[in-house]
């Protein structure tokens, strides 16, 4: 669920610059590596590590099968779901390439995450053991997703610079919401981002509009839940 490579030239006045094949390639394992897909797992990770004491529900017989547990519930509804998801919809001809490479093709995914994220939001707010910036982080990947489905008919917005403006914006989120100073992993992420963005351009994946139009939801939308659940 991948590439979504559509010819950019640029704007009228100015071709779209060439890259060599080494720096296209980089671009491409930095596509595959920093795929939206993987950001629930990576944000879970992160504030399991940095914020321990706000899970302190999810433990059972120990913390380590709890966490784990954790760890498992968003692997599968944020990242198996998704991917099997793709995977049938090829076998079965509701696509043409498990790249998603058009707006048609990104329909039947899109209106399946929009579920899963629904899925994980309701399930953690209903269960309660999550803290609410946490259960937040979904609810704004469930509105982000929402939202870029919607554009999807005028724009073919940027996945990865949707995700990643997500996490931009749960750090504002924490910062805003939680009075947590996360300064150094906001610089870390402005910079990965900026990186994410760059790549799809110079892989013709997308306009530099489309790239902003993804950032400006992914912040937009953690920020929205942040003031609906936390504040």
């Amino acid at each position: 669920m991948h590439q979504e490579a559509i010819p950019y030239h640029g704007s009228d006045h100015q071709p779209a610059p060439e890259f060599s094949p080494q720096a296209r390639a980089f671009a491409q394992v930095v596509s595959y590596i920093t795929h939206p897909l993987f950001i629930p797992t990576l944000v879970t990770f992160l504030v399991l590590q940095s914020l321990p004491e706000y899970f302190v529900a999810f433990k059972m017989s120990s913390k380590r099968f709890a966490f784990d547990m954790l760890y498992f519930r968003v692997i599968i509804i944020s990242l198996f779901f998704p991917l099997l998801t793709v995977m049938l919809a090829k076998m079965l001809g509701f696509i043409s390439s498990i790249y998603l490479n058009t707006q048609r093709d990104r329909i039947i995914p899109y209106v399946a995450i929009i579920i899963y994220y629904f899925w994980a939001f309701y399930t953690f707010l209903e269960e309660g053991a999550a803290p609410k910036f946490y259960t937040a982080f979904f609810l704004g990947m469930f509105l982000a997703i929402s939202i870029s489905f919607v554009t999807n008919s005028f724009w073919k917005t940027s996945m990865h610079a949707t995700g990643w403006g997500g996490v931009i914006g749960f750090l504002l989120s924490l910062m805003w919401g939680m009075q947590m100073n996360v300064s150094l992993p906001l610089i870390i992420t402005f910079f990965v981002a900026g990186i994410v963005g760059t790549c799809r351009m110079m892989l013709k994946a997308h306009t530099p509009a489309e790239i902003y139009i993804g950032f400006s939801i992914g912040i937009l939308t953690q920020l929205a839940s942040c003031w609906m659940l936390v504040i």
